[in-house]
């Protein structure tokens, strides 16, 4: 297809295009000519990842080059594919700052109360340590009730998402990438959804009228 004929397949303005082809986040089309090119389904498929990361979760044109060179990245082996997957992970947490391999009291607490691996050089844990700072200095800290519920639901989701992973390596990095960032905004609605449910089940409301 034309890149005429791409802009209206993907829905993404001719612009915002070429700025992507310039800034290496969508690979160049077959050419056809000195000023043609034609364009495939990989196009649209790319097209529609990067905009998922920039236009629903929020990332910058940087952290999207460097989780789409872990997309491109082809494991040889398990071990492998899941060292790239924790760092794609880690880069979709907080890819604007490392996390230092520090210890995170917090954080540790939380992990260690629900069997879970702690590892101070992943960003995702960084991250936790400040949500539970903030959540303390609010006023309203994660007690250890909320640590074991929250952390027996996301460990529900994350054995989901494992399970669904593709057995082709490139497929399943780009799985696990994108699908940790895309999801994450539907978790956070879905909780709110629900919120409003229960709410509205104990005020005896049963539906918009």
């Amino acid at each position: 297809m034309k890149i005429s004929e791409l802009v209206e397949t993907s829905g993404v303005p001719l612009p915002t295009v070429k700025y992507y082809l310039r800034e290496g986040l969508l690979p160049p089309g077959r050419s056809t000519g000195r000023t043609r090119a034609e364009y495939g389904d990989e196009h649209v498929h790319r097209l529609a990842v990067i905009r998922a990361l920039i236009e629903v979760v929020g990332l910058s044109v940087q952290q999207v080059r460097t989780i789409l060179a872990l997309i491109e990245t082809a494991p040889r082996s398990p071990a492998e594919l899941f060292d790239v997957l924790g760092r794609a992970v880690g880069t979709l947490t907080d890819a604007s700052q490392p996390a230092p391999a520090e210890d995170y009291p917090r954080a540790r607490a939380a992990l260690e109360r629900l069997g879970q691996l702690y590892d101070p050089r992943y960003a995702a844990v960084a991250q936790l340590e400040r949500a539970l700072a903030a959540a303390e200095a609010a006023g309203v800290p994660a007690t250890p009730e909320r640590i074991d519920v929250y952390g027996a639901a996301m460990r529900q989701v994350a054995q989901f998402d494992l399970e669904e992973i593709p057995e082709e390596p490139a497929a399943a990095v780009e799985y696990a990438v994108v699908g940790t960032a895309v999801h994450g905004p539907v978790l956070a609605a879905l909780r709110r959804l629900a919120h409003q449910d229960l709410a509205a089940q104990r005020l005896g409301i049963t539906g918009a009228e």
